[in-house]
């Protein structure tokens, strides 16, 4: 089974070869597309992080350096914290003197939710590039 950074990676190489890119451009271009869909999935992504457990801003920017090869800011972070939490789905909680975050009930729901549709959620995002 293939982790989700090279699914994405695979998909956006595939988009590259039908834009016919130049070579020399393709790496820069793929990982720029690489940034871009991990930023925009990057609440969901930290929602099912949450799942597993609490987490302070700098966790989460370590995790998506881990698993998706991206460096972000902390006020990217904290921009999607500020949201997640506006939408009721994560509450900052204080543990041995720093913040982290934790999945609301509404939270918990929202990830079994997305659990359960999330072949449903990469069919979609595989028609949209690779369908005809």
């Amino acid at each position: 089974m293939l982790s989700s950074p090279t699914k994405i990676k695979l998909i956006c190489s595939y988009l590259l070869e039908l834009c016919s890119v130049t070579h020399s451009l393709q790496p820069e271009i793929l990982n720029r597309m690489h940034d871009r869909i991990v930023q925009n999935f990057l609440d969901l992504a930290i929602l099912l992080e949450l799942r597993k457990r609490p987490l302070s801003d700098h966790d989460i920017v370590d995790f998506a350096q881990r698993k998706f090869s991206i460096t972000l800011p902390s006020a990217t972070v904290s921009s999607h914290l500020i949201t997640l939490g506006n939408d009721g789905l994560i509450r900052a909680e204080n543990s041995q003197g720093k913040t982290v975050y934790a999945l609301t009930e509404r939270g918990e729901e929202t990830t079994k939710e997305l659990s359960n549709i999330k072949d449903k959620i990469l069919g979609l995002f595989l028609n949209l590039f690779v369908g005809e």
